[in-house]
């Protein structure tokens, strides 16, 4: 099946981004060919395998998080790689593929459906189809044109990504780190070990929040890089390079259409970022994914109907609501520092608990425990030696 891919912008490119390749992008490119994944392990001058997570809970106590494997593997279950190498790096796939034609530095500024889709660019180009999938992200023009989804503040979070050199202490297995500080919550500070001793950093925060509290996000930035006893003295001999950049994040912690009558929608445009993590990427490529079954589904069967389309919201959904719906449940868990600094710090005592926490990254059982009251009962009442879960 041809396809045709029209974006506004030409690769490499850079793109507002925490940078982290998780193991659901992982997962997709092992479907789509097993050498690919091989090839990023293989490239580390543009793309960091990535072993775990380090938490630092609200009181500063580390907990050190290993990605598990059910398998395992000569690679790495993640990557951290910059946009600008990672979007250029699937780009130059797409292009490689004789049934695929991409067009670069065309901005559609038209779009409407009759019998079939019309769209016009800025510059004049025309294309039509029976399928539109809509990628436009986090600020999409089509899904709020035609789909008509609205961005609503507490399921809406506002993120600051800043490039640093020499960031000092940065993790030997290149874990991320995600520094949960009490200003800051339900957001968090990141630190994300690049290539070549550079770091993605951040902050992020709900926009409900950030609204009520009447807070600035890039303060809150300086105030931790400048301020922070357990993150400042790291950046002593860290230089920031290029300027901080603002971007949204559209959560999915609430279920949304999406498809109708001829389209879908993915990634950002369809808000399927994870509430808890942040994590945006591997929701996209998973959405991608899936919507490419669909639209070959419905090419085979000549019914873009919206009817028909919905298939693709019940699958993708079926894949990924549990896990959105968890994380939104520990998204509001955050809410309560003395909790969050509990947990960590019986997991560090309870290598059991480690292990259960190590483990929600691939086992939706083990996560789900993570959101159940009686899991925090029994880290309240039972002594540290005999949390049992």
């Amino acid at each position: 099946m041809a396809s045709t891919v029209v974006d506004k912008a030409v690769f490499p490119r850079d793109k507002i981004c925490g940078d982290a390749l998780s193991g659901k992008v992982v997962e997709v490119l092992n479907k789509l060919d097993k050498n690919l994944v091989q090839e990023l392990s293989e490239n580390q001058q543009e793309f960091l395998p990535s072993w775990g997570v380090n938490f630092v809970a609200p009181s500063g106590e580390l907990l050190r998080v290993p990605f598990k494997t059910k398998k395992e593997n000569t690679t790495a279950p993640g990557f951290i790689a910059k946009r600008l190498y990672f979007d250029n790096w699937l780009a130059e796939k797409l292009k490689s593929n004789p049934l695929i034609t991409l067009h670069e530095n065309t901005e559609v500024r038209e779009v409407e459906r009759k019998e079939r889709w019309r769209l016009a660019s800025k510059d004049g180009k025309i294309f039509e189809s029976d399928l539109v999938i809509a990628c436009d992200g986090a600020y999409s023009s089509f899904s709020k044109n035609i789909a008509g989804l609205t961005t609503e503040p507490p399921h809406n979070c506002f993120g600051l990504r800043a490039y640093y050199k020499n960031v000092s202490g940065l993790d030997d297995e290149n874990f991320i780190e995600l520094h949960f500080l009490q200003n800051v919550l339900p957001g968090y500070f990141w630190i994300f070990p690049l290539p070549d001793g550079y770091a993605n950093v951040g902050i992020g925060m709900r926009a409900d929040k950030l609204q009520d509290r009447k807070l600035n996000l890039k303060k809150l930035l300086q105030q931790a890089v400048a301020e922070n006893p357990a993150i400042a003295k790291r950046f002593e001999r860290a230089s920031l390079v290029g300027d901080v950049k603002l971007f949204g994040l559209p959560l999915g912690s609430k279920k949304r259409p999406l498809s109708g009558a001829g389209y879908l929608l993915c990634g950002d445009a369809a808000q399927l970022i994870d509430p808890f993590t942040g994590e945006g990427i591997g929701n996209a490529m998973m959405s991608g994914m899936f919507a490419a079954n669909q639209a070959a589904k419905c090419a085979q069967q000549n019914n873009f109907s919206s009817s028909n389309l919905q298939q693709y919201d019940a699958e993708l959904y079926h894949r990924l609501w549990s896990e959105l719906q968890l994380s939104y449940t520990m998204q509001r868990l955050v809410n309560f520092p003395w909790l969050f600094n509990l947990v960590v710090r019986k997991a560090n005592a309870n290598p059991l608990l480690r292990e259960t926490i190590s483990c929600m990254f691939e086992d939706m059982d083990m996560r789900a425990r993570l959101s159940s009251p009686l899991f925090y009962l029994k880290l309240l009442f039972s002594p540290t030696q005999n949390v049992k879960l």
